[in-house]
């Protein structure tokens, strides 16, 4: 793919996935992430531009995936379990029962049960 700012999910899969993870009894947001590749240690005001721009979160994965989906002509959708907000907060690692397992593999399970009986028509 050449050079961008931007790597963007499949705009059908993306409410498709958040119809069906809406429903759940969690904490559930569609957006946008800024990916970096390394380890986030960024300045306050880089912080502040991608905030004021409508970021959600900072992950390391998602242009990577999105890029290959679209460059491959893939179906790929990707979670991102935000565990903390940069360590501003008491307990800003706090990930949840069983580290946030239950709680990702519910999403996920989810997802997977939605899309079998979409497509088992």
């Amino acid at each position: 793919m050449p050079p961008s700012d931007y790597s963007k999910a499949d705009p059908d899969l993306v409410d498709t996935v958040f119809d069906t993870v809406s429903r759940l009894d969690q904490n559930v947001y569609r957006g946008s992430t800024w990916t970096t590749d390394a380890p986030f240690r960024e300045t306050e005001s880089v912080i502040v531009r991608h905030r004021e721009a409508g970021i959600l979160a900072v992950e390391m994965e998602a242009a990577a995936l999105y890029a290959f989906a679209q460059a491959r002509e893939k179906t790929v959708i990707c979670f991102a379990h935000v565990t903390n907000q940069m360590a501003q907060d008491t307990g800003d690692f706090e990930k949840g029962e069983n580290d946030g397992t239950s709680y990702a593999l519910a999403v996920i399970a989810a997802v997977i049960q939605s899309w079998a009986l979409k497509f088992s028509s």
